[in-house]
């Protein structure tokens, strides 16, 4: 009687440190520990089943759950951040799948300001059309600014749309040709914001040096980078601010919304928030948008190499080919 507690008790034991140690796994080494027993291999399935539940590891307002029809991959591994943050910060390990809470994210919008002496506005959050932060939104804008962090007003402020995260409900469906992809979960109203392209900031020497390393694994068709260059225009058309933003190991959900050669249901509004040193990206809907549709915007144009990745949008104008930058 007393050997079997004392296996018990090691059992429950094994299986209080699996729940903690486990979630920090990333695939290959979850799978491996699965192998090694039963008790392991029941934590393992747990894990895997509360991170196909919910990409956003409870971070975002409403869960954000992996459906796949094609195989057997339940769901796709990255680290997570709501907002964009500087390489130097980027997380290099992250809990995700455990049955507590997922601990606060790293990610600020505090991070992209110039200083704590940045101006602010003293509007009250009902005056967002008055509000001196504020330039639109305007049907056709691609810019918008909203008050930061050294406004006094707080989130409940009208002109923070983009501050609070993903705003609709939404689920990464996997397609056979294109991968995973971003599926709007409910009704969309034209105009309203759905989310932003979270990742890491990069100076641009570091994104050549990634999209070249992304260029020869992509080759081999098993690997898909998230690596946007944003270029922000002065009147005169010449660029004036050349932004990288990778969520290819660091991200949202963004990060899986595909290409569209007839330039997709998303509009892109480049957001600057008070005082910011850097825009974000931010998708609004350009059009009603249905339960069940695929979110999906332009990359750019198409640029025809010799390794480059075959589109498969769909589209009436597909010209065959993803876009891609100049490294």
């Amino acid at each position: 009687m007393e050997e079997k507690r004392g296996r018990e008790a090691e059992g429950e034991a094994l299986r209080g440190w699996a729940e903690l140690v486990l979630p920090w796994l990333a695939p290959p080494d979850l799978a491996a520990v699965a192998s090694a027993s039963k008790a392991l291999r029941s934590v393992a399935m747990g894990v895997s089943y509360r991170r196909a539940s919910d990409a956003s590891r409870g971070l975002e307002r409403h869960p954000v759950p992996f459906l796949n029809p094609v195989d057997a991959q339940p769901y796709s591994y990255f680290l997570y951040a709501r907002f964009p943050l500087l390489a130097l910060h980027s997380p290099s390990a992250q809990p995700w799948g455990g049955r507590g809470p997922t601990p606060s994210n790293p990610s600020s919008l505090a991070a992209l300001t110039f200083s704590p002496a940045a101006g602010g506005c003293a509007c009250a959050p009902a005056c967002a059309s008055e509000c001196p932060c504020s330039l639109g939104p305007e049907p056709g804008m691609e810019l918008m600014t909203e008050c930061g962090v050294n406004c006094p007003c707080g989130p409940e402020c009208r002109n923070r749309v983009t501050q609070g995260g993903i705003s609709a409900r939404l689920r990464v469906v996997k397609h056979p040709l294109k991968g995973w992809g971003l599926h709007a979960a409910q009704f969309v109203k034209r105009g309203q914001f759905i989310c932003e392209y979270a990742g890491e900031f990069l100076i641009t020497e570091e994104a050549r040096n990634r999209q070249r390393t992304y260029d020869e694994l992509a080759s081999s068709g098993r690997f898909s980078p998230a690596l946007l260059v944003v270029r922000e225009h002065l009147p005169s058309g010449k660029a004036c601010l050349r932004v990288n933003i990778d969520a290819t190991k660091v991200g949202n959900v963004a990060r899986f919304i595909n290409h569209s050669c007839d330039g997709g249901n998303l509009s892109i509004v480049l957001v600057r928030s008070s005082g910011s040193l850097l825009p974000r990206l931010c998708f609004f809907a350009a059009v009603d948008i249905q339960e069940g549709e695929e979110l999906t915007f332009s990359y750019g144009s198409a640029r025809l190499r010799q390794n480059g990745q075959h589109c498969f949008c769909g589209s009436s104008i597909c010209s065959g080919m993803l876009p891609s930058e100049e490294t």
